[in-house]
């Protein structure tokens, strides 16, 4: 899974936009340098067109993310696979930057691409990164935050596939609704005990078990 960590950047761009709240950050140049982040090369060709372009690319990455949140996984894998089509990588190897403690080159595979302008080279590198999650992990593994009105992206990484939330504000959130839900309907109910408060043990704040790993968000390797 050397080069799943590129799927951060899938997630990045679908979370620039929250469409039920009516918010997109990804309004201005500055905006798409900023998602660029640490991508110097990328971020000195980025121009004004590439809003627009990011933008198309986002709306396709998220139909993958929901398809996969969904459950149909087969429509997941063909979204993903029409967008490594359309925007195509060469893996190589890298290293030359990199040392190990004996001074020896650290040898990695890396994503290059020769595209046309700035947003076709984040969408490639997004996609591949994407596309090596899903495979080494599962489509399963590709969610949507289930909690309302959000529909923020994320990835799962726990070890028993458990998270159903982007963040832990997300997470509280749910919990604190559904814990209020379950003191009105017992409020109804004249004789049944009051509801005791959720366990902070039972599950962290992200709806994931006491076991889950926690994700990274690496830079991006050019």
């Amino acid at each position: 899974m050397e080069l799943a960590y590129y799927s951060d950047l899938a997630v990045r761009l679908v979370n620039s936009e929250e469409p039920a709240r009516g918010t997109d950050a990804l309004t201005s140049v500055d905006a798409v340098r900023t998602l660029f982040g640490e991508s110097q090369q990328a971020t000195r060709r980025a121009t004004d067109a590439d809003v627009t372009r990011l933008r198309s690319v986002r709306a396709r990455l998220r139909a993958v993310f929901e398809a996969a949140a969904d459950g149909d996984e087969v429509l997941a894998v063909d979204l993903l696979n029409a967008l490594l089509i359309e925007f195509p990588v060469s893996p190589q190897i890298s290293g030359h930057e990199l040392r190990d403690e004996d001074g020896r080159p650290n040898w990695h595979m890396h994503i290059a691409d020769y595209a046309a302008n700035a947003s076709a080279g984040f969408a490639a590198t997004a996609s591949m990164g994407l596309a090596f999650h899903l495979t080494e992990l599962g489509a399963d593994r590709l969610g949507i935050c289930e909690a309302p009105p959000c529909r923020n992206a994320y990835l799962d990484t726990s070890t028993n596939r458990s998270r159903r939330y982007c963040s832990d504000r997300c997470a509280t959130r749910a919990n604190v609704a559904a814990y209020r839900a379950r003191k009105r309907l017992d409020a109804g109910r004249p004789g049944d005990p009051a509801p005791a408060a959720p366990l902070a043990r039972d599950r962290d704040r992200t709806g994931r078990t006491a076991d889950t790993a926690h994700d990274s968000s690496p830079a991006i390797d050019r």
